[in-house]
């Protein structure tokens, strides 16, 4: 299957493209709207601020062709802040507008503050599943993957929520509406679990 990934210069692409290839899937790096239009398989990644990569997808003229993707239920898998900018607004230096594709916000870690922990929470960390997503067919409750962020979603539509974790208080650590899939979680870092839940996202029809 196909699988084409965002290049919007904003994340470590090789990761990504590399994890697929472990798993056997070919992954190409895509840079125009033409070719998200002409996409099977979808990866939006990510890592920085939300403000500067939600401006760089309006310049680049990437959105329409990513919410037609969407509104056709293609596969689409976001990491980090691929999931994040799925949202409707982001907090990030200021208060900035998503792609609006799932209702809630992008908000920051309070845990500094109220329970002394570090941000941004960085690290291994556990799942735990609320919901079903093909990313987790075949995927243990509990398993450890690997974190790097600041700020995490908060989803009006509770029932979009696939895994929670804890880091001082329970968050969004995944997400799934139909065939649009999200990680806070990168799973390309995540060793043979995240390569597990690249094979499922690969596998989806």
């Amino acid at each position: 299957m196909a699988i084409s990934i965002i290049d919007y210069g904003m994340a470590n692409l090789r990761s990504v493209q590399k994890a697929f290839a472990e798993v056997g899937y070919d992954a190409a790096i895509i840079s125009t709207p033409e070719e998200i239009t002409a996409a099977d398989h979808l990866v939006l990644p990510g890592v920085g601020a939300f403000r500067d990569a939600i401006a760089t997808l309006r310049e680049k003229h990437f959105v329409e062709p990513i919410l037609e993707h969407i509104k056709k239920d293609k596969p689409m898998l976001g990491i980090c802040l691929g999931l994040q900018m799925l949202f409707e607004i982001g907090y990030e230096e200021g208060e900035h507008q998503g792609l609006g594709v799932l209702g809630g916000s992008c908000v920051r870690f309070d845990v500094d503050d109220t329970l002394h922990l570090k941000v941004p929470h960085m690290g291994w960390n556990q799942l735990d599943r609320q919901a079903e997503s093909p990313l987790m067919n075949g995927i243990a409750d509990g398993v450890g993957v690997y974190f790097v962020h600041g700020y995490h979603v908060v989803p009006t539509d509770k029932s979009v929520i696939a895994t929670t974790t804890d880091y001082g208080r329970s968050f969004v650590s995944s997400v799934r509406r139909g065939n649009l899939m999200a990680t806070q979680f990168h799973p390309e870092k995540s060793q043979k679990v995240g390569l597990h839940m690249l094979a499922n996202f690969a596998g989806v029809s």
